[in-house]
């Protein structure tokens, strides 16, 4: 060969082999430069495709239709230049994987045709040698400053380096692809940014006309976010009643934060996708819709404009300055194995992170996800803030970091905030004695915790009383909740009679202000949850706004949540103000010791990274499959009767990754092996792939949402 190639485009005009390594090199030293990773990363984009100097892959390149495995080459020259170092190891790890995947690290004893990082190591290969006509010399290995002190951190840092070398591939390649347009940016600075919010929030600063009580303690709260913004990065909690407008103080905190100590971007993470929308929306109407990212299940952008283009290669790999996602897309992406997900990680690094209903980590989770989160305060420069009204009891996980309290004094707002009591009834109710009680408000919001107990309960309501009676349930989907809800807010405004039986979908950020709620027993953060649509707006006396909480007769709770109501009745026992930021942490607490810290990472993901770290053998897949906050047994099926051009597309044989996020729309999630088994034998289901499975409008209720039986499973709100 004279020449290297290392792409063609349809116009015939090739990328040299030589210009795309150092191209990419450049890029992943960019991208790891803010956590110290540049060098390596470097090292890393110039071998990662030195396969391609391959005769053979330059036969495939040209034409020739043969299969050549290009991305081993880097891995075993990383090897034999290091030593067979960890460090060589953790380099090697990211160039076999920039195609396929992070390989499992697997072991010496590992022969060349597994597809461990120790099989690939002894894989015959092409001969690249020609690479020396074009690189003479390599870049040396370069660790980062900071020694890593165990099998986590160094898993961590091989998934960052990895994301800065992928995320330079796929940009080098999409550079050249496209004739060098960049199909990116449109967004403003942090600093212009930082300006927006500080013009936005000067009538709340210096108000004009006279101001609620309510609305002097929401500018106390963001004179404390404003204040807090000026301390070095690092970990805050920020613990505020729901309604004292965290949302927007978290913002102007971030912004402040970001732009006084040069952070590149701002990440608001939620644990639901209403909650997501709610705030999406106040970003951009402060910072301008063009500078804000969506990103999360039902969600999508397209083609139609510029901006809309822009955001959905942004998607991609995170590089806007401010980020919306869910708590689901962020944590799992920080334990993933594959390209596509990794790529985005690194722009993670010297950013604010802002966890929205922070209590809302997965339990079964929780050990895992806080050790990553002080990884990216620790080593990447990130500034955490858990954000929540029930602020969890997390102190035991943090690895010596006491986080700041942005809040002069939690209990003090929690007392001048405080909208409504929590009454516990005593003895059993029977649902006819509960149908009673809710006949006799006007307006009143009841959650259970089965679905059959909102359908029964439902019934027997809707056969006593008036109209303006309501069901809510993640059967339904989405975009029918939203009608639902739409025309229960209408109702609660024009103060007409409004009585709503839900599951516990609607403590999840879902904003609604009832005078009166009823919560079956639960644990207490779903109860302090439940508080936050009582009286949330303060239009009622505190003595007439309560939460009644009770124990049902007929309805035994889930095993799932049966830890979490005895410690809450532990609670009860010994505070009196239940809701308290006192009894809330002393509530995570008891229930953490109770369920033990195997509970908190139930397939010791800890253990296996740390098992990993003498011989720096990692199972990147094992672990990536392990970790999944929501349960793999379930599955979406649509209900599309009124969605034909939807149904349509998938009957015609569209399966983009555009249409499925409209189709999120309505999705219903379901488990598999008994609500999707039922309705398969009883031929309510039509099925067009394995993928793809319609409900027939005869088993969809107005009311109930899929037809099911009350007793099977239930919906899933993901």
């Amino acid at each position: 060969m004279t020449s290297y190639i290392a792409r063609t485009r349809e116009d015939k005009q090739s990328q040299n082999l030589i210009d795309h390594l150092k191209g990419v090199a450049l890029r992943a030293k960019s991208n790891a430069s803010p956590f110290d990773g540049g060098e390596l990363a470097y090292l890393c984009g110039i071998v990662h495709d030195i396969g391609k100097y391959s005769d053979k892959f330059q036969l495939r390149i040209r034409g020739k239709n043969i299969s050549v495995d290009h991305a081993t080459a880097g891995g075993q020259l990383l090897f034999k230049l290091g030593n067979e170092s960890n460090l060589a190891k953790i380099a090697a790890y990211c160039c076999m994987g920039h195609h396929g995947g992070l390989p499992d690290g697997g072991n010496d004893c590992d022969a060349g045709d597994d597809s461990t990082l120790h099989g690939r190591r002894k894989k015959d290969i092409e001969d690249y040698s020609a690479y020396k006509r074009e690189l003479a010399t390599l870049p040396a290995f370069m660790p980062p400053n900071w020694p890593p002190k165990d099998g986590f951190e160094v898993a961590f840092f091989i998934r960052m380096i990895f994301s800065s070398l992928v995320d330079a591939d796929w940009i080098d390649t999409e550079t050249y692809m496209n004739k060098g347009e960049h199909q990116r940016g449109g967004f403003a600075n942090i600093k212009t940014l930082n300006e927006r919010i500080q013009e936005h929030i000067i009538p709340f600063l210096n108000p004009t006309d006279e101001v609620s009580d309510l609305n002097i303690h929401r500018t106390n709260l963001l004179k404390n976010c404003l204040s807090a913004a000026e301390k070095p990065s690092g970990l805050f909690t920020l613990t505020a009643p729901t309604g004292s407008g965290k949302t927007k103080s978290s913002l102007a905190f971030a912004f402040k934060h970001a732009a006084i100590y040069n952070k590149r971007r701002v990440f608001y993470i939620s644990p639901y996708n209403t909650i997501i929308e709610q705030n999406a929306t106040v970003f951009e109407d402060i910072l301008g819709a063009e500078n804000v990212l969506r990103h999360y299940g039902n969600y999508h952008y397209d083609d139609k404009s510029e901006e809309s283009s822009n955001k959905r290669y942004s998607v991609e790999n995170w590089d806007f300055p401010m980020i919306t996602t869910s708590s689901v897309q962020f944590l799992e992406s920080l334990f993933a194995h594959k390209p596509s997900v990794c790529r985005k990680l690194h722009n993670i690094a010297n950013s604010i992170i802002i966890f929205d209903e922070a209590q809302m980590i997965p339990i079964h989770l929780l050990i895992p996800c806080v050790r990553a989160i002080v990884e990216l305060v620790n080593h990447y420069g990130c500034t955490v803030v858990f954000a929540t009204a029930t602020q969890s009891a997390l102190d035991e996980y943090l690895d010596g970091i006491r986080p700041t309290e942005i809040v002069e004094n939690p209990m003090h707002l929690h007392n001048l905030l405080k909208r409504n009591r929590v009454e516990v009834i005593e003895e059993e109710v029977t649902d006819d004695n509960l149908s009673d009680l809710l006949a006799s408000h006007q307006q009143v919001l009841c959650i259970v915790n089965t679905r059959k107990h909102a359908q029964s309960l439902f019934t027997k309501l809707k056969n006593s009383a008036e109209d303006g009676i309501f069901h809510l349930s993640t059967t339904l989907y989405p975009l029918h909740r939203t009608k639902i809800l739409d025309e229960i807010r209408q109702r609660l405004i024009d103060k007409l009679s409004c009585r709503v039986i839900s599951t516990s979908m609607i403590e999840a950020g879902v904003d609604v202000d009832f005078p009166v709620v009823y919560r079956a027993q639960a644990g207490l953060d779903s109860i302090v949850q439940a508080a936050g649509r009582c009286n949330r707006e303060n239009r009622h006396p505190l003595n007439i706004s309560t939460v009644y909480v009770f124990t049902p007769t007929e309805h035994t709770p889930p095993k799932s949540i049966g830890l979490n109501i005895a410690t809450t009745k532990q609670i009860i026992r010994n505070h009196n103000d239940i809701a308290s930021p006192e009894a809330i942490t002393a509530y995570f607490k008891q229930l953490f010791y109770n369920k033990g810290n195997g509970a908190l990472d139930v397939n010791d993901i800890i253990s296996v990274l740390s098992n990993g770290f003498k011989t720096c053998s990692f199972p990147f897949r094992q672990v990536s499959s392990m970790f999944r906050i929501i349960e793999e047994n379930t599955k979406a099926v649509y209900i599309l009767f009124e969605a034909p051009e939807l149904e349509k597309r998938l009957c015609n044989g569209e399966r983009t990754k555009e249409l499925f996020r409209e189709l999120a729309n309505y999705s219903v999630s379901l488990y598999e092996y008994s609500d999707i088994k039922l309705l398969n034998e009883i031929g309510a289901l039509v099925r067009l792939d394995e993928e793809v499975l319609i409900v027939s409008p005869d088993y969809y209720d107005k009311q109930f949402g899929v037809h099911l039986s009350p007793e099977g499973g239930k919906g899933i709100l993901s």
